[in-house]
């Protein structure tokens, strides 16, 4: 499946771009995962936003953030992909350009998220290892999760 990924910090999205982001963020978090949460936190005014395209329809996203706004490190957050894309690679294609981002905007640096527990697995294949213990976030389990420098 051909992707192409577009990556902006805040102030240079499109009405448009922001449009769509906001809506698979609360397509995937708030209605499939019934998470009722404050999404809008102040943070991304300070982040970069990756988006993933398929046929110029956003599929995937995932959030960059700097060191100190979320953790200590560097980090990814609110990764989505679409329910129409799951299952095709999207979910590693996207993580991968994230990664990427990260080190490219930050440099080669230690990059921790909050990841959901079910997708543990899924985030150590990138190099994501497990730290500290699962708790609980907006209803659903969670563990962090720190890809060292490379």
């Amino acid at each position: 499946m051909k992707y192409h990924t577009l990556v902006k910090a805040f102030c240079d999205l499109s009405p448009d771009e922001l449009y769509q982001i906001m809506r698979l963020r609360i397509e995937v978090f708030v209605i499939e995962q019934k998470c009722f949460y404050q999404d809008a936190d102040n943070k991304d005014q300070h982040c970069h936003h990756l988006m993933l395209f398929k046929d110029n329809e956003l599929v995937a996203y995932a959030r960059i953030v700097p060191a100190g706004l979320s953790f200590e490190e560097a980090s990814i957050g609110r990764v989505i992909t679409s329910a129409q894309v799951r299952g095709t690679g999207a979910g590693k294609v996207l993580m991968e350009a994230a990664m990427q981002t990260c080190r490219q905007i930050f440099g080669n640096v230690s990059i921790r998220i909050g990841a959901q527990t079910y997708a543990k697995a899924f985030y150590a294949t990138l190099g994501f290892e497990a730290s500290g213990d699962e708790f609980m976030e907006d209803g659903i389990p969670h563990i962090e999760m720190v890809a060292y420098p490379l």
